[in-house]
């Protein structure tokens, strides 16, 4: 007769007699119990908690793994390279620095990222000096500057000495300049740039420095997209702007001065817009300027999407309730009722205006300055009515717009107890 298999037969391992030595089994829970037994694990910010907001990226090197973390929290990014990272083309400087390695024994290692110590690994393998030069680095202090630079560091089999748990070049810096460095030998792996206030501060220690340069910061090759982040930012419909490094952000800076946007883009970024970076390397030019920065409490990249998804919706947003409808407006959305509906520069401009004096008039005059294009543009009063129109068609719900003849329009509130609500934007972090 065949064995018929029924979907519920499970088959069971023999049971074992108890052993009396054994160490008693606590019973594990139930399935059912389970939800009782472990508390529920939530995250700290909403899934969508971005949804509404435009951000700028400006990374080359990880600007797609940060785009990536910011749109999956519904944030709609702006992809803008400020800089690209490329090879030196010559490696004379880079072998000239592993041989004075290998000649003497070398007692500091300064390691400032993870893929120059990679990239400098991966020139001594393919020169035949892998093997020696790791055996060098071994016997000396490698000082990491942060998690990737220490995450390459033990990828090469090797242990770092002292790694701040911020990325802070700084705090290596100091402990360097507090011991003697007379007669030491101190190697530097630059960040793309040159170090050259470090490396003249040890030499006047006494040290010996031998800078090992593995790549180079160089402009992004088509500066368009940067000068466009740049132009919107000053524009207002750009609510952030992400930086993960310092050459990105004096790129950044460059690229306004010479457009001669400089100070109105550092006037927007201390205002409408929010400078957010992944560390305080990154976040020194910006701070040198007097602009506040958001930045997360480690120096990952993760950690600076989690950042913005908990500071935009908290210091981004206007909230009101006008018609009987909450209203929640942030970045190119405004969400009604809790369903968000995204705007059009033109009707946005409007909302946003009209929450500034909610249940006050704002005359047709005051609409059209904030117009795209100004009050300049072609058929003005037409492009406020035009505006006003596909606002209340977004809007989708009746009576939060009103018309008051003759006048201009308004939110449907009640002016004595209106509470259009901006959270006020914090101090740096």
């Amino acid at each position: 007769m065949p064995i018929s298999h029924s979907p519920q037969a499970t088959v069971m391992p023999p049971a074992r007699a108890a052993d009396p030595g054994a160490p008693a089994r606590v019973p594990r829970p139930s399935s059912a119990g389970a939800a009782d037994a472990l508390p529920a694990l939530r995250p700290r910010t909403a899934p969508d908690a971005l949804a509404g907001f435009t951000i700028g990226v400006t990374a080359d090197r990880g600007g797609e793994e940060l785009a990536a973390l910011l749109e999956r929290r519904g944030a709609r990014v702006v992809r803008a390279p400020a800089i690209r990272l490329v090879p030196l083309p010559d490696d004379a400087p880079l072998l000239a620095a592993t041989l004075a390695c290998l000649d003497a024994p070398v007692h500091d290692v300064v390691v400032t990222t993870g893929a120059g110590f990679r990239g400098w690994m991966a020139a001594a393998d393919g020169w035949g000096l892998g093997a020696e030069l790791t055996a060098r680095l071994s016997q000396a202090r490698l000082l990491c500057r942060g998690p990737k630079s220490r995450g390459a560091v033990r990828a090469a089999g090797l242990a770092e000495h002292r790694s701040p748990p911020a990325d802070f070049l700084e705090d290596i810096e100091r402990y360097l300049l507090d011991q003697d460095l007379r007669g030491r030998r101190v190697v530097l792996q630059p960040p793309g740039e040159p170090l050259a206030g470090l490396a003249a501060a040890l030499r006047a220690a006494g040290a010996t420095v031998i800078e090992a340069p593995v790549y180079r910061w160089t402009p992004s090759r088509d500066p368009s997209p940067l000068h466009r982040l740049i132009v919107r930012t000053i524009a207002g419909s750009i609510d952030a702007i992400a930086f993960t490094s310092a050459p990105a952000v004096r790129a950044t800076l460059d690229a306004a001065r010479a457009g001669h946007l400089e100070e109105p883009l550092l006037t927007a970024l201390a205002g409408s817009a929010v400078a957010a970076c992944v560390g305080p390397v990154t976040a020194a030019p910006l701070r040198a300027r007097g602009v506040p920065v958001v930045q997360p409490g480690t120096s990952r990249l993760g950690a600076l999407a989690h950042a913005l998804a908990g500071h935009l919706p908290e210091h981004g947003v206007t909230r009101l309730t006008a018609g009987a409808h909450r209203l929640e407006i942030r970045g190119h959305a405004v969400a009604v009722d809790g369903e968000l509906q995204p705007l059009p520069p033109a009707p946005m401009a409007v909302l946003k205006r009209l929450a500034e004096r909610p249940g006050h008039v704002v005359s047709r005059a005051e609409l059209r300055v904030v117009l795209p294009g100004g009050p300049e543009r072609d058929s003005a009063e037409h492009a406020v009515e035009m505006a006003v129109t596909r606002l209340r068609r977004a809007l989708g719900r009746a009576g939060i717009v009103e018309t008051v003849v003759k006048r201009g329009y308004r939110l449907a509130c009640d002016r004595r107890t209106a509470a259009a609500v901006r959270t006020a934007r914090p101090k740096e972090n």
